[in-house]
């Protein structure tokens, strides 16, 4: 879990990204106790609304299942940064358990022919006809990070029929893009996959990625969740250079 999100938020060249590497995500959230640092859930004073967050109070650490203070604590102090989307989903505890664990389900499975930087794409394809801000935002720098690419989420988020992408790529994309615009899939959907190398299970996983996404972005939509502003410039230069420049 940290190492796959950390790796990634700190520009490390390793698997996968914006969550949790499920082991370690089973060892934090669940086979330790379920204690509370107070004797209550939440903080909901108006003074933890943080506007550059959201529109939902984000609780005092203090005030969260130890369970998930302790791992936001960690994810902060190693990237750097805390990601807005673990604070706005700490507003609900048991759903950010729920939240993390299937997006590390599909998102850091080890089989299958999707790589790191495909899932990252089909996150932003979708989430633009989403029109999520965030979601666009945060999975393009993702993008850039796993594929070296610091150019191509940008075009596809202009308009992915005339990005540098390739035929496998664009079969991809379009198969994602009819399971997030809802219409009927049939079998020449598929045959369009098969015919780049995909199989009937990559297929699964292109879909369940859209199908989570979508529901990610409708959230988003609804906290306002805003994105961070470290993840505008995340990958659009190597870091050796972004070292040498702030030295």
């Amino acid at each position: 879990m940290k190492r796959l999100l950390l790796a990634a938020l700190l520009q490390l060249r390793r698997p996968h990204p914006l969550a949790l590497h499920s082991q370690n995500l089973s060892g934090t959230l669940w086979r330790r106790p379920q204690r509370m640092v107070l004797n209550h859930a939440y903080s909901t004073e108006s003074g933890n609304i943080d506007k550059s967050v959201g529109r939902y109070p984000v609780p005092n650490k203090k005030d969260l299942p130890y369970d998930i203070a302790e791992l936001l604590e960690e994810v902060e102090v190693k990237s750097g940064f805390l990601p807005n989307v673990f604070k706005v989903m700490s507003h609900r505890p048991a759903e950010f358990r729920a939240f993390f664990a299937y997006y590390n389900a599909i998102m850091n499975k080890e089989s299958g022919n999707l790589s790191a930087a495909d899932k990252e794409l089909i996150i932003v394809a979708t989430s633009i006809v989403n029109k999520c801000p965030y979601c666009v935002t945060a999975h393009s720098a993702l993008h850039r990070i796993f594929s070296k690419k610091p150019t191509l989420a940008d075009q596809v988020i202009v308009n992915w029929k005339m990005a540098d992408l390739d035929a496998r790529q664009q079969a991809m994309i379009e198969f994602a893009l009819a399971v997030c615009r809802a219409e009927n899939i049939t079998e020449e959907h598929f045959q369009k996959l098969e015919a780049q190398g995909f199989d009937r299970d990559d297929a699964w996983d292109i879909a369940t990625i859209t199908a989570f996404f979508a529901m990610a972005n409708r959230v988003a939509h609804l906290t306002d969740m805003k994105p961070n502003p470290e993840f505008f410039s995340m990958g659009r230069v190597p870091k050796e250079k972004q070292d040498t420049k702030s030295s």
